[in-house]
């Protein structure tokens, strides 16, 4: 990567409000994944369950975030941030402070009713700062973000594991859902622009006319990056199980991620670059390579090759749903993104872990990795008629296979 590129990354950095989001989004972020992990402990610990029930907990989580993506969204882009967080901040106050002090059923319930009042940060700072850049600097605003995301998934757990430790897990899991609603309160109170006037929310649009196929797509191909990468987590530890080498789990993560950070940095500041479909096709392609490494060494190298183009689909797939949509529904939209991804993971796991049973470590990277090649050749289908219904007169709604710096929608997998 070139001085010239990289100094794209300083030119978004000293865009009004980056600086701040992206800090505000890493002080949000940590205590979230920290409440997560806590939250598990908490169950198998202090309440004496399974492991099982804990991921009823978590499942009930997940099931309640992805029903209220899209209507926390809808509510983001009508009422402004300030009038659609309060409410939340309300819930969520009133269930974590009971919550941890409460026995199994009730604690999830309430979990899943703070999942449904859930604030959605993630749409939030990422609008923030979408509106902040240039059009041709939001790729690399997206891969910062990204960054920031995986500073704070590092950080996260080991902030949870610490806290668990150093008090008991109630008061553990009390702490951290409070930092991480002290997070989404600084969020409300700054209340930054995300890029919509009182005109733009004033206007309508139904889902119907926005929701086309082309944004299905998207979203699809998002929903199918994220069971890629869901079945590389499980299949990773299943392998180094069944290898023998179960202390290398985190190791072979680290490099899993290094891949992902550095095609992430590469992807934001590069001039040109691949198509959605393209990124989602290699990181498919090279996923399932790693189920015929014949050793470790081999095993990591495919790690890192596969990571490397984690991040650049992730962005991708958030640049292209954020091009496609009018910004009068960007959040709403991002609502959509958010549900798909999370349904996504929680329908990957257990389809990943049965390939894991019947076939062995390398079937869990083949099936994942079949998902992604599968849905990247649709994506390659697909294409054509978007860029008709382009050429008719309707605005471009597909960025399953066009390259935005281009002036026109081109499949760069077929040139």
């Amino acid at each position: 990567m070139r001085l010239v590129e990289l100094t794209q990354y300083a030119e978004v950095w000293r865009a009004p409000h980056v600086r701040g989001t992206l800090l505000v989004g890493l002080l949000t972020r940590i205590p979230l994944w920290a409440g997560q992990i806590v939250l598990t402990l908490h169950v198998v610990g202090h309440l004496n369950r399974s492991y099982t029930a804990a991921g009823v907990v978590v499942a009930a989580a997940t099931i309640a975030v992805a029903i209220s993506g899209p209507w926390r969204g809808r509510r983001l882009d009508r009422l402004g941030l300030r009038r659609a967080v309060w409410p939340s901040l309300v819930v969520l106050a009133l269930c974590w402070s009971v919550a941890p002090f409460v026995g199994y059923w009730p604690l999830v319930g309430l979990v899943f009713v703070a999942g449904l009042f859930n604030v959605p940060s993630f749409s939030i700072l990422r609008q923030v700062l979408i509106s902040q850049v240039p059009e041709d600097r939001r790729k690399t605003a997206l891969v910062l973000d990204s960054v920031f995301v995986e500073i704070s998934f590092m950080l996260g757990p080991i902030l949870g594991v610490l806290l668990a430790q150093w008090l008991s897990t109630p008061w553990a899991l009390l702490s951290a859902e409070a930092l991480s609603l002290a997070g989404a309160t600084w969020l409300w109170w700054l209340n930054p622009p995300m890029g919509q006037d009182e005109e733009q929310r004033s206007q309508r649009h139904p889902v119907r006319s926005w929701l086309n196929p082309a944004v299905l797509a998207i979203l699809a191909a998002s929903a199918a990056a994220v069971l890629v990468l869901t079945g590389t987590d499980l299949s990773i530890v299943a392998a180094l199980r069944a290898l023998h080498a179960p202390q290398l789990i985190g190791w072979m993560l680290a490099v899993w991620g290094l891949g992902s950070a550095l095609g992430g940095l590469w992807y934001g500041a590069a001039r040109r670059q691949p198509s959605m479909a393209m990124l989602l096709g290699l990181l498919g392609g090279s996923t399932a390579l790693v189920g015929f490494a014949p050793g470790l060494s081999t095993f990591a190298i495919g790690l890192f090759v596969c990571g490397l183009f984690c991040a650049p689909s992730m962005t991708a797939a958030l640049d292209a749903l954020t091009r496609n949509v009018p910004t009068a529904v960007r959040g709403e939209a991002m609502g959509w993104h958010a549900s798909s991804l999370t349904g996504a993971s929680a329908l990957g796991a257990p389809l990943v872990g049965l390939a894991l049973d019947r076939a062995g470590w390398p079937a869990g990277f083949w099936a994942s990795g079949a998902v992604g090649v599968l849905i990247a050749a649709a994506g390659f289908l697909v294409a054509p008629r978007a860029r008709a219904r382009t050429q008719a007169g309707s605005r471009p709604d597909s960025d399953l296979d066009a390259t935005p710096q281009s002036p026109e929608p081109r499949a760069l997998g077929l040139e």
